[in-house]
């Protein structure tokens, strides 16, 4: 009796226990850790999801777009939560097709992303493509549809290096957006500006990314939202740009290759900004399959390279005008000053006979002449007068042998040649040969078109140093407001107006009978000021003749000119380069021609045809 007594009482204090352990815990649960506990539901309960801006579009400087976005279904998968993708993506094309271009992308992308990474394997999807796919979605997990904004450039490969474009977020963005701490406003995007103004105002395109708080269910599907802060699209952009003239200056190219670049002289717009081949932008929105990529990283003629900014080639005879204008200023030449050209040079002592582009010579020539038929003998004794650290003086604050400083990064600064950088480049002194190539823009100097332009527009409003810009404003997207952006204002070089007015003649007679480029200037309404160029792209021996069709293509000369319009109240400033084009006058100026006409005139190119060497002379 008493041993079942003890037993009775034992399990009496055993579910006591037991009993206050559970109102223990239950208490600990629902009472000291209810917060908490609270939190962590409410947290698988509710989701917050970054919301992405709208990115800002882009328009030219007559409001028509240049880049834009669009609303669009993809079908992305996370590879992590697919066993095989390969046999999936293959089941996938029995619902939708799957093109072998949407493979090579798609594997591209899974190389370069993160396993647990969302990626497309499909874009723009219709609406029978969404239905046809919600309904057999058992079939595919891993594999979800989402509506997303695309970027859209209509223009195509017009003014493409000047635009740029977006691609997909990489590592160095990663990096270079957490160095900014930019993280947070960067939740939920996948693209960013790559190149251009896409690149350079990526802050003022991007916006900042809003949240919503939405409930989920048991599957991590969401079932209602319970609130947003909304996010706050990117600004538009209104660029310099005049797109009719950029896609007259594209179509005069033709299949050259090569740079324009137009100018404001007034302000430093930049008109029209032409890198000749460009490459379609659109190839890059999506992700650029393995085929496309390496047709265009691994093109001979290299249409990646933006050869308005990073082209670097001798100015050839497009530089006499500046020289003619230094040698004026720092009284080495006067107006009257000429020599008799027997068509060569030869430094005292030395038999090296420097020669001019007319072998038998030009006869008397003075400053005017010089420049109007493009007397080499003339400025090869002007150079050497000078000497090459006078040149290099003068000649700098009209921006050669440094970056504009344009808004779109990628530029680079060309050459301006001077004893010291010789000194420092080369450990070797100048010599007196040195000098006599810089005369004709050859030997060490090196432009970018872009310089070319930017010195040309100085010149042309009387020595205002132009900073070339391709921003004009910027329209708030919440308030709609736009904002005009000032020009940069330049410095001014101190030149006498009568040395510059003689230097205008001389450039506007280059373009009338006689000069070098006046068949390309023949019957023009309006007053054009030029300088025609041929920069060898090879070097010549002593006595050797110059023989273009013996010669390959890629070692011809390049085509240059500069040129600015109306001569007497300039609009438009350009300069231009065809790469392995021969003859500036022939080749380079009728293109010149087309961007004058349609700037000024509104007049449409009419049929190509291209102009033959000019009779009375050959730069």
């Amino acid at each position: 009796m008493r041993v079942f007594q003890s037993r009775i009482v034992l399990s009496g204090l055993f579910i006591l226990i037991a009993f206050g352990l559970l109102v223990a815990r239950f208490t600990w649960l629902q009472v000291v850790q209810r917060e908490y506990y609270h939190t962590l539901a409410e947290q698988n309960r509710i989701s917050v999801v970054p919301v992405v801006p709208n990115r800002g579009i882009i328009t030219d400087r007559n409001g028509e777009i240049l880049a834009a976005n669009f609303s669009a279904y993809t079908l992305e998968i996370t590879p992590s939560k697919v066993s095989n993708v390969e046999r999936a993506i293959d089941d996938l094309s029995e619902v939708i097709e799957v093109s072998p271009r949407d493979r090579r992308r798609f594997k591209k992308l899974q190389e370069e992303s993160k396993n647990f990474e969302s990626l497309p394997i499909r874009t723009r999807l219709t609406e029978e493509e969404v239905a046809r796919f919600a309904v057999s979605r058992f079939r595919f997990p891993g594999f979800e549809i989402k509506a997303r904004l695309f970027r859209s450039y209509p223009q195509g490969e017009v003014a493409s290096h000047a635009i740029g474009y977006i691609g997909r977020i990489n590592d160095a963005d990663v990096k270079r957006i957490d160095s900014q701490g930019n993280t947070t406003n960067y939740k939920g995007t996948d693209h960013i500006g790559k190149l251009g103004i896409e690149g350079a105002y990526e802050r003022e395109l991007h916006g900042l990314t809003g949240s919503e708080q939405v409930e989920i269910d048991a599957g991590g599907r969401a079932i209602r939202s319970l609130s947003r802060n909304e996010p706050h699209s990117g600004n538009n952009l209104v660029v310099t740009l005049d797109l009719q003239l950029q896609k007259v200056a594209e179509a005069a190219f033709q299949d050259y290759r090569g740079a324009l670049v137009a100018i404001d002289p007034t302000n430093g717009d930049v008109l029209a900004l032409v890198s000749k081949p460009g490459f379609d932008p659109n190839l890059f929105v999506d992700g650029i399959d393995p085929v496309n990529w390496d047709a265009l990283n691994n093109s001979p003629d290299k249409p990646l390279n933006n050869r308005a900014l990073r082209g670097q080639y001798p100015p050839g005879s497009t530089i006499k005008p500046f020289l003619g204008l230094a040698a004026l200023e720092t009284k080495k030449r006067t107006p009257e000053f000429s020599i008799s050209d027997p068509g060569f040079f030869a430094l005292p002592g030395v038999t090296h006979r420097y020669r001019d582009h007319k072998p038998d010579g030009h006869g008397s020539v003075n400053l005017h002449k010089a420049i109007v038929v493009s007397c080499d003998t003339y400025f090869y004794g002007l150079a050497n007068d000078m000497g090459v650290d006078a040149i290099h003086r003068f000649l700098t604050p009209f921006g050669f042998g440094a970056r504009t400083g344009i808004d779109i990064e990628g530029e680079l600064g060309g050459l301006q040649p001077s004893s010291d950088w010789k000194w420092q480049r080369y450990k070797q002194k100048w010599y007196a040969g040195d000098t006599v190539s810089v005369g004709i823009g050859q030997g060490y100097w090196l432009v970018t078109p872009l310089q070319l332009a930017a010195a040309t527009a100085t010149l042309a409003n009387g020595g205002t140093v132009v900073h070339p810009r391709l921003l004009k404003a910027v329209q708030d997207s919440k308030t709609l407001e736009t904002r005009e952006l000032a020009a940069p204002t330049g410095e001014t070089i101190p030149l006498k107006p009568e040395y510059l007015q003689l230097i205008r003649n001389a450039m506007v007679d280059v373009t009338k009978p006689g000069g070098t480029a006046a068949r390309a200037g023949a019957n023009a309404p309006y007053t054009i000021a030029a300088k025609t160029g041929t920069a060898q792209v090879i070097g010549m021996k002593q006595g050797e003749k110059y023989d273009e069709k013996r010669v390959k293509e890629a070692h011809r000369d390049h085509a240059v000119f500069i040129a600015y319009a109306p001569a007497d109240n300039p609009k438009i400033a350009i300069a231009l380069l065809v790469e392995n084009g021969g003859h500036g006058g022939s080749t380079a100026a009728p293109i010149a021609r087309e961007v004058f006409d349609f700037h000024l005139l509104k007049k449409k190119p009419a049929v190509k045809q291209k102009l033959g060497d000019d009779e009375t002379a050959s730069d």
